[in-house]
């Protein structure tokens, strides 16, 4: 006898008379397992208790009820296949059966054992693949309802056979209403002669084919799908169904996106930084000049006026190379804790100057802001940039309205901006707009839609540069005829010193004169630093590099302060700056630079930003001289 774990199936013998019900047993029970009884009513129980029974043997005359009832009221337990054993030839018990307990066949008494065998064997066959059907079914019902891909199942005609609800959710109705229709009855003309070249492409290829469709929502926004089409072929190798996958990838596309324009952004601030290094080489030599030549200039007025054109071009060219540095990031901003609404109220006058009669200026500044990280003469700036892009968006006049307020930022609510709290600066135009194609573009640097002359395409680059290095970003939102939104995110912080920097700072006592090791590989602005501290009353000694520097410093023990340009092939400032330690551990270092990536600056020496003027240098000069510096940290 085969073991009980190993039997095929289960199978319900339902009959009055025992004996039948031992000869069935003994006819099946090596192959099934079999459970019998002479009670209908206890078959009843039994289906109840065990869903797993797979065919039922019902005899038709029984006292309790009979098989065909018997089999009807089975129906609501069991979707078991059922065979009627009657021992009369009642046709019309039959045909009850048949239509109520749905029957697959019935064998008259007595049986042909053999017959009866392969009777029963079809049966469990059937109920096997009944099954395997129903759980492929209900896989496939439960797959195609439970994601949010969009799938569907459609004739050679285009029409659907199969439909989930995301799918049909598209469209705006429910999956039955969808079925045997086309999709062109629920898309625009344009969409549904893409998708039927796409569906011919794939049923001509007979394979899988995949594309990336870009679609566009009713409220005009832009949706990326990832769409699959899969010929469903016969078994004579005939395309009988195509299928197709529809999956919303809005997500990752704009992420893509948003790495692409990283990455072009990072490259064009590498760029930026690069040019705006040569940029302030030259005006340091231009500016310092300038400023040399007006002190030993006569008194001629128009002389004096020249000098003083020339040295404010010069100085609009330095405040161009700032904006480069602060779009590209590579700009070492002085952060520290900012009342906004105070640097705002500060700039009155700078802005009613800059932007003229032609608009009207309301602020709405919150009273009870936080103090924001940020280097506030670079937030100024920003401030009037984007009040001056403000202006020009309204060429007949108009309002701008600059406003501030605290936000509290969930991660992954704005892109590119870690949750947290945040200060944001807002101005809001009645301009023109920005079309949806001009406006993925607007912060690339020299980018700009003014004419030749009228605008550098810096403005909003530096705004974004200065966010970014502040721990923040820039959010710009415009319709077209309806003017323009442009808000800056700054990180809060908890430390409020804004207070203490309106404090008057302690005047300087004077540097005494001292020996000077000023080293630059540029001799134009070596000449303009050395008569700088000349004049200052300094004894100066020039290298053009840091070998030649370090071969002084061995020599010359008199010398007091190393002035050394950062930035200089071979050996850089700051590797100077470590040697010269060795050498000499008490000397003095300043170290200046019209180029240099803060993330890369040592800290614990002084630095000092080209294009400088006298003053800056000489301020700079005395707090080395002065106050002294301890070695960097390592």
């Amino acid at each position: 006898m085969i073991p009980e774990n190993q039997r095929q199936g289960t199978i319900l013998v339902v009959d009055d008379e025992p004996d039948i019900l031992i000869a069935i047993k003994d006819l099946f029970e090596d192959e099934y397992r079999v459970v019998s009884t002479t009670s209908p009513l206890e078959a009843l129980d039994i289906l109840a208790s065990e869903p797993d029974i797979a065919v039922i043997l019902s005899d038709q005359r029984m006292p309790e009820m009979s098989g065909d009832e018997f089999l009807a009221q089975a129906r609501e337990h069991s979707d078991a296949e059922a065979i009627l054993l009657t021992g009369y030839a009642d046709l019309k018990a039959v045909i009850g059966a048949v239509n109520k307990g749905r029957i697959m066949a019935y064998m008259p008494k007595p049986w042909d054992p053999s017959l009866l065998a392969v009777m029963v064997r079809s049966a469990y066959e059937r109920r096997v693949l009944a099954r395997e059907f129903d759980m492929e079914r209900a896989l496939l019902r439960g797959l195609m309802e439970s994601t949010t891909d969009q799938i569907s199942f459609k004739d050679l005609d285009g029409r659907f056979m199969r439909l989930n609800a995301s799918k049909a959710k598209s469209f705006d109705v429910s999956p039955t209403l969808c079925l045997g229709r086309r999709e062109s009855e629920f898309v625009t003309p344009e969409r549904a002669a893409s998708i039927l070249e796409a569906e011919r492409a794939a049923i001509a290829a007979r394979a899988p084919a995949e594309r990336l469709e870009e679609r566009t929502t009713a409220d005009g926004a832009t949706q990326w799908y990832l769409v699959h089409r899969i010929p469903i072929l016969d078994e004579t190798g005939t395309v009988a169904t195509i299928a197709t996958i529809e999956r919303d990838v809005t997500e990752r596309k704009l992420m893509e996106l948003r790495l692409r324009q990283a990455d072009k952004m990072q490259a064009l601030g590498t760029l930026a930084g690069g040019i705006a290094h040569d940029f302030n080489n030259l005006l340091m030599a231009v500016l310092g000049s300038l400023d040399l030549a007006s002190r030993r200039a006569p008194d001629d007025p128009r002389l004096n006026r020249l000098l003083q054109n020339a040295t404010y071009a010069a100085e609009r060219g330095a405040s161009l190379t700032q904006r480069l540095l602060s779009f590209s990031r590579q700009r070492d901003l002085s952060l520290r804790a900012v009342d906004v609404n105070e640097v705002i109220h500060d700039m009155n006058d700078l802005l009613m100057r800059t932007l003229g009669g032609v608009v009207r200026i309301e602020k709405n500044l919150s009273h009870a802001l936080w103090p924001a990280m940020v280097d506030p003469d670079q937030l100024e700036l920003a401030i009037l940039n984007l009040c001056i892009n403000a202006r020009d968006a309204m060429a007949e006049g108009g309002q701008i309205l600059l406003s501030t307020r605290n936000a509290s930022v969930a991660e992954g609510e704005i892109a590119d901006l870690p949750g947290g709290d945040y200060v944001v600066i807002a101005v809001r135009d009645e301009g023109a707009g920005i079309p949806p194609d001009i406006l993925s573009r607007v912060i690339e640097p020299f980018f700009t839609t003014k004419e030749v002359g009228k605008g550098t395409g810096l403005g909003l680059p530096m705004v974004y540069g200065l966010a970014q290095q502040s721990g923040g970003t820039v959010t710009i939102e415009s319709n077209v005829g309806r003017g323009t939104v442009v808000e800056l995110y700054l990180a809060r912080t908890m430390t409020n010193d804004a207070a203490a920097e309106r404090e008057e700072r302690a005047v300087s006592p004077s540097a005494p004169k001292i020996r000077i090791l000023l080293v630059d590989d540029d001799a134009e602005v070596r000449a303009v630093t050395s008569a700088y501290l000349v004049e200052m009353g300094h004894r100066v000694i020039e290298a053009p590099d840091g070998a030649s520097a370090i071969d002084i410093l061995r020599t010359d023990r008199q010398i007091d302060l190393l002035v050394a340009d950062f930035a200089m092939p071979g050996m850089t400032g700051f590797d100077l700056a470590v040697k010269a330690r060795e050498h000499r551990e008490g000397i003095g270092i300043l170290l200046v630079t019209g180029y240099a990536d803060p993330g890369k600056m040592a800290q614990g020496f002084p630095l000092l930003h080209k294009p400088f003027g006298r003053e800056d240098l000489a301020a700079k000069v005395n707090e080395v001289a002065v106050t002294g510096l301890s070695s960097p940290e390592a």
